[in-house]
């Protein structure tokens, strides 16, 4: 399809690759946005942190083996064709997400279950190395040169749009049942809707063309028989790789993910928000944000890429400590006023189902605050009829529950959009940024590594790093309170965001000086 592709036409190619790559994000982040419920569920019970470390390990488990999917199925691509490549990865997807949601719990498999949830993610995480490259060369292929920017964003969306559908589904189903039902089995559902998505979008697929740039390549007898060599052998072509990886995809990675994952890993974990109430403030932030990507990439046809991508990361790396700072004073209670009289505490000790003869004694205490906040925390402790066999650190269980009123409510919203507006910056122009950088004839290859390793390895990094961080500083205050003296961090749960900053300064740097701002392609 040449450069009077009819808008009909380049539409209905736009539509058919970004729901199947749409439906491949969000069967990638159901993972991420159940983390604190798989926590539960698939790894020793006792300690609630590391738990939670181990899932956000698998979690990015899935990001790391990107790269390795984006040099498998980026070679088929460049060889066989990118309409039969990402068919190939959307089945892969598919499958493994639909198994995640079929493995027994660790209470009833032990350690096969959280070694099952990771050799499962990290098919996902090969799947969608292959996925992203594929779909993102198929429709810049088919768009007029002038208009590569607008039409590849189209594709950028997806990500974003799968975060939210991911969100909404769980949204949806926990409000379909009890709690218990939810945290018992229904967490399940997502997973397994999942395949019914991905049938409905193999069907669409399988009605593609081949993506004409490409066939015409291939009728002439110009594709490659070895695009890993060519890619990564030619040393003019592989400084163009790294050129991509350090001066773009690594920052873009970690705002996009800050932006995202970690700005909703932060309001549940950080400041203990009910999911259904996170969840909802960011697809809130997520609706309103995601045509932004359209408009940066739209921008960027006429402009140039560079700029735009680069003045996102600049504003992230100046504005993050301040935006969490105030996503914490308007989510976290203790930066709240309690209404002391109307604490309530509330102690009940009954039979251990599973240990005869041990009990299990629950607290709840329940408060309430000034704006209109409420907080229950549930303390669930069990009492051994052997004390020798008690231990402080699995036999203690807290669950904490905060419930913002409506002004910290759209607070956060607000303040996530502002983090989605830098997501849409540096990503709405990447795909044709990418695309324009290598060949035809190597450019599914080329492309997918740095993306892969700027977002898989960078990004998908971040949320496990950063609540690392977070967690060892606050580790550190409170060793220091003990001890009586100064306290280390003034503000612990900032101490996250410095891996995105450093990552994405060094990544602003490297782009400012050597990336060009020509947007339009010279390589096809």
């Amino acid at each position: 399809m040449s450069n009077n592709t009819s808008n009909k036409g380049i539409a209905g190619v736009i539509a058919a690759s970004s729901l199947g790559t749409l439906i491949e994000w969000y069967d990638f982040y159901i993972f991420g946005s159940l983390a604190t419920i798989i926590a539960t569920k698939f790894f020793p019970a006792g300690n609630a942190t590391a738990a939670l470390l181990s899932t956000l390990a698998t979690f990015a488990a899935g990001f790391v083996v990107r790269p390795f999917g984006a040099l498998f199925f980026g070679r088929l691509g460049d060889i066989i064709g990118r309409k039969y490549t990402f068919l190939v990865t959307l089945v892969l997807m598919g499958i493994s997400t639909f198994l995640i949601g079929c493995i027994p719990s660790y209470e009833s498999i032990g350690f096969a279950a959280p070694i099952l949830v990771l050799l499962l993610r990290l098919l996902q995480g090969l799947a969608l190395g292959g996925e992203y490259g594929g779909a993102a060369t198929y429709v810049a292929e088919h768009s007029p040169t002038h208009k590569r920017g607008f039409w590849t964003s189209w594709i950028q969306t997806t990500a974003t749009v799968g975060l939210f559908l991911s969100l909404l589904v769980i949204v949806t189903t926990k409000g379909s049942m009890s709690k218990d039902a939810f945290n018992d089995w229904g967490w399940r559902v997502p997973f397994w809707i999942s395949i019914i998505m991905v049938g409905i979008s193999i069907v669409i697929r399988l009605k593609m063309k081949e993506s004409p740039l490409f066939q015409k390549a291939k009728d002439e007898g110009k594709t490659t028989k070895n695009p890993l060599k060519e890619s990564f052998g030619n040393k003019f072509n592989f400084k163009f790789v790294l050129l991509a990886l350090f001066g773009a995809t690594m920052g873009q990675g970690v705002v996009w993910y800050t932006g995202q994952f970690y700005a909703l890993s932060f309001i549940q974990t950080t400041l203990t928000v009910d999911i259904t109430q996170a969840s909802n403030i960011l697809m809130i932030a997520l609706a309103l944000g995601t045509p932004f990507f359209i408009v940066f990439g739209s921008l960027s046809d006429k402009i140039g890429r560079k700029w735009i991508m680069l003045l996102g990361m600049l504003i992230a790396i100046l504005s993050y400590r301040t935006i969490y700072t105030k996503m914490y004073e308007n989510g976290s209670v203790k930066s709240k006023k309690e209404i002391v009289a109307n604490t309530t505490v509330k102690v009940s000790t009954a039979a251990d189902a599973k240990n005869v003869g041990d009990s299990i004694r629950t607290t709840v205490t329940n408060k309430s605050f000034e704006d209109g906040t409420t907080y229950i925390e549930t303390k669930k402790e069990t009492i051994h009829a052997d004390p020798s066999k008690a231990d402080a650190k699995k036999d203690v269980k807290i669950d904490k529950v905060t419930t913002l009123d409506s002004g910290s409510f759209w607070s956060l919203v607000w303040l996530v959009f502002i983090q989605v507006i830098f997501v849409t910056m540096v990503y709405g122009p990447i795909a044709a940024f990418l695309v324009e950088m290598f060949p035809i004839r190597i450019r599914y290859t080329s492309m997918s590594l740095p993306y892969h390793i700027g977002n898989g390895i960078f990004g998908g990094l971040l949320p496990t790093i950063a609540l690392f961080l977070a967690t060892k500083a606050g580790q550190a205050n409170e060793a220091a309170t003990k001890a009586g003296t100064t306290l280390p961090y003034d503000k612990p749960y900032l101490e996250g965001l410095w891996y995105p900053i450093i990552i994405a300064a060094v990544c602003l740097v490297i782009g400012a000086l050597y990336i060009n701002n020509k947007n339009n392609a010279t390589n096809d």
